[in-house]
């Protein structure tokens, strides 16, 4: 198993938001060129709920969930049991080293993945070696450099900044985004097309949801523990930005987009 450093963590907060995600919102750039026989691998499928939304898409093919996490992938096993959910199987394993023969499924999804990894180039090519000839890699990355707020508020323009700084001491690249089609590239894909689309946060609901959880995860989350543990924050600091994440969300006008690079590509 890789010793990456998975920024995030899997602290509540951060799982609320994973579990917000659907295939509808997450994967509708892949969704029309899903067979109903397909046999599709989610790289990095967390507590597996956009996993299980593509199994009712492939009702004669099958989709295999894998996470580095074991208690994550459990808790998907649990929420999406086997009995229920035929062609659904969640295992433990590793993007380096993927544990599936070459030229094993039609399709190869990962989502908000990359830009954690300190070598996504390698990590494509592994996901490159499972796909069939005429294989699909279907990934979607986000990029932190774009993210788009009002009302502004320097206290969360350091948290930005924050960020970024753990990534790269985590050896990873918060504006993964914006370099997807370039590591596809790298990783021997050479037949491709790039796609954009955001998340918008601008209801009541959505700002006090998306503040809130943002709240949680900058004082108890992995993120937290590492800023400190790297000595590029204090807990104060950290405490301010919670309460500017909380009276952010609070405002009438508050949005929050967050742009999302897609890159689709034939093996």
């Amino acid at each position: 198993m890789s010793n990456e450093q998975y920024t995030h963590g899997h602290h509540e907060s951060v799982l609320r938001s994973h579990l917000w995600r659907t295939a509808e919102n997450s994967a509708g750039f892949l969704l029309p060129l899903l067979g109903e026989s397909s046999t599709v691998l989610d790289v990095g499928c967390g507590p597996g709920n956009i996993t299980a939304d593509l199994a009712a898409r492939v009702a004669h093919g099958t989709v295999t969930g894998i996470d580095r996490s074991a208690d994550v992938v459990a808790r998907a096993a649990h929420d999406y049991p086997v009995d229920q959910h035929r062609n659904l199987h969640f295992r433990v394993a590793d993007v380096t080293a993927l544990p599936f023969e070459d030229g094993h499924f039609d399709v190869v999804y990962v989502h908000q993945v990359l830009q954690h990894l300190s070598d996504p180039v390698g990590a494509l090519r592994e996901m490159r070696r499972v796909l069939k000839v005429g294989g699909l890699l279907a990934a979607r990355d986000a990029d932190y450099g774009g993210f788009i707020w009002s009302p502004g508020d320097p206290v969360l323009d350091r948290w930005l900044d924050l960020y970024h700084r753990v990534t790269r001491a985590n050896g990873a690249e918060a504006d993964g985004g914006r370099h997807l089609k370039a590591w596809v590239l790298a990783a021997g894909f050479d037949d491709l097309t790039v796609t954009t689309s955001n998340w918008t946060f601008e209801s009541p609901e959505e700002c006090e949801w998306w503040g809130g959880l943002w709240a949680e995860r900058v004082v108890h989350s992995d993120f937290a523990r590492q800023a400190l543990d790297y000595s590029l924050t204090t807990p104060e600091e950290l405490e301010a930005i919670a309460h500017a994440f909380r009276e952010w969300s609070r405002h009438r006008a508050a949005i929050f987009v967050i742009p999302n690079f897609e890159v689709l590509a034939r093996r």
